[in-house]
């Protein structure tokens, strides 16, 4: 029987760099494929080290890793929270994760809970601007009601010709100043890797390149999630440019933090990057998995 505890992992040893994708979604969460879709993707896309990050949500995990099993792909058990820090939203992978800890598991129920009551205000809102019945679009897009999001209600929002792609939707609605921005207040940092670290796993900061912080506010925020035992930061995504991918490996190297790399893949019609297309990490970093 497959396995998803943290073991170690047999990875490829050549001197080129492993091809390691840590960030993606599935259709438990926001993603557009099944996990055992993305995982054959992952392995056709020549990915050597995979993992499956969920928002808030572990469900995807087993068929993801019993297909990577069979395709001989090194899986990894992965989950991105989602945590209130300031005035910012922020998300937070775990890595390497015992997805049947049970602290990991309730923590995670406890930040679903609060998606419906929001999902209703941002359809109500929507509905003012002119866009009726989005409550019930979005959850066409939807595989697990639980999880709920801006994501379906963007895909829905496309559907009815409002605009073009979601990169649109998400400069015109679903965003602060926006219709249909509702704010929620998530986990806590210091939760969100009190869990992870109960379950065994490691925290990572993802794509820190896309939040709305000053070099101060980032600094901070290393500061305190390495005080509470963060691990990584993100230092290669989807989310970043060449020029972030510079920049985080050098507050990386400032904090000692490990690096990781992820496309933060949705589907092959959403994401700038697809599984396993990214550039190598900077030669300056220590990866993630480095030790696994």
């Amino acid at each position: 029987m497959f396995s998803l505890r943290p073991r170690r992992l047999s990875l490829a040893n050549t001197s080129a760099p492993l091809n390691a994708d840590l960030h993606c979604h599935s259709t438990v969460s926001d993603g557009l494929l099944a996990p055992e879709e993305l995982a054959r993707r992952a392995h056709a896309q020549g990915v050597q080290l995979w993992a499956l990050t969920d928002h808030d949500e572990l469900g995807g995990l087993a068929a993801a890793g019993a297909v990577a099993g069979e395709l001989g792909l090194p899986f990894v058990a992965g989950v991105e929270i989602s945590v209130s820090w300031r005035h910012e939203t922020l998300h937070i992978v775990g890595l390497r994760i015992d997805p049947h800890h049970a602290t990991l598991r309730d923590g995670l129920a406890t930040t679903r809970s609060g998606r419906t009551r929001r999902a209703r205000e941002m359809a109500a809102q929507l509905a003012e601007a002119g866009i009726p019945n989005a409550f019930e679009g979005a959850l066409n897009y939807v595989g697990n009601p639980d999880l709920i999001g801006r994501t379906h209600f963007a895909r829905y929002i496309v559907e009815t010709n409002r605009c073009d792609d979601v990169r649109e939707v998400f400069s015109r609605y679903l965003v602060a100043g926006k219709p249909g921005y509702v704010p929620m207040q998530w986990a806590a940092l210091e939760q969100a890797l009190g869990w992870i670290q109960d379950a065994g796993g490691v925290a990572v900061v993802a794509h820190p390149g896309r939040y709305k912080l000053n070099d101060g506010e980032l600094r901070e925020l290393f500061a305190e999630f390495q005080a509470l035992g963060g691990a990584a930061i993100e230092v290669v995504t989807g989310s970043h440019t060449p020029d972030q991918y510079r920049r985080f490996a050098t507050y990386a190297k400032e904090f000692g933090f490990l690096a990781s790399r992820g496309s933060d893949f949705h589907g092959p019609e959403e994401s700038r990057y697809d599984l396993g297309s990214l550039p190598p990490l900077p030669d300056s970093v220590v990866p993630v998995w480095h030790d696994w």
